[in-house]
């Protein structure tokens, strides 16, 4: 190959990586202005030319990256369906699905599991609860380290919390110290080789039923735990997409 051919060939490769990333910094503004949103409004947050992040949109269109609603955007479908396949621990969310909603049933608490992920602990399942006016839970949402969940995640790589749950193996309480009013209790599950694959957190706006909440959230974990060394480690294949 000539010493052109091989620049010109960069060169493209250069431009389809940019396009990707502004494709990618597009999808993330949607995200942070809440799912939906105009053209000026993406533009800005992306800090792209209007005319840029208009023919990205249209690529993004053709393909069901985004959709459109009258003049304002919004993440497509086609994501969604993505975003599925990703799965943080072998069988965790699908063990966690019943397991989580006990859980808010039993105490009227907002209830989520979280893995650890580019240093934070990431929502991967959630069931909205009393602290939702507050703290409103989303798949996807993550948190800082210093909160019940992230102490949890990250207690293998550092001394237990001095909030820690006393008779409750791994927990962590929190009353108020990261969102004034709202109380957590965060304890980890485990995987089949013992080790914190996730920590699963109530939030709730009574500190006097937080101790309560903790116990209900260690059966929560303890029933993740058991069904994940249950469960088998290859995952299931998904069917075709239908369309009629």
């Amino acid at each position: 190959m000539s010493r052109q051919t091989g620049e010109a060939s960069e060169r493209g490769t250069d431009r389809g990586r940019g396009v990707i990333e502004g494709a990618f910094a597009l999808l993330e503004a949607l995200r942070r202005c809440g799912g939906e949103a105009g053209l000026t409004e993406i533009a800005a947050v992306c800090a792209l030319p209007k005319g840029s992040a208009h023919r990205l949109l249209e690529q993004l269109l053709l393909v069901g990256a985004v959709e459109r609603r009258g003049s304002r955007y919004r993440v497509g479908s086609q994501l969604y369906c993505l975003g599925q396949a990703w799965e943080p621990h072998p069988g965790l969310r699908v063990a966690a699905r019943h397991p989580l909603h006990r859980l808010r049933a039993a105490t009227g608490a907002s209830a989520l599991l979280t893995v650890l992920h580019d240093g934070r602990a990431l929502t991967v399942a959630s069931v909205p609860g009393e602290a939702e006016p507050l703290v409103p839970v989303r798949n996807g949402m993550s948190f800082l380290l210093d909160t019940a969940a992230g102490q949890v995640l990250s207690a293998e790589k550092r001394r237990p919390a001095a909030g820690s749950g006393g008779r409750l193996p791994g927990a962590v309480l929190e009353r108020g110290e990261v969102v004034d009013g709202v109380c957590c209790a965060a304890l980890p599950v485990r995987g089949r080789d013992e080790r914190t694959v996730a920590a699963i957190t109530v939030m709730t706006l009574s500190a006097q039923k937080l101790q309560r909440a903790a116990r209900e959230a260690a059966q929560a974990g303890a029933a993740v735990t058991a069904a994940l060394a249950r469960a088998g480690v290859s995952s299931p294949r998904l069917p075709p997409v239908l369309h009629y």
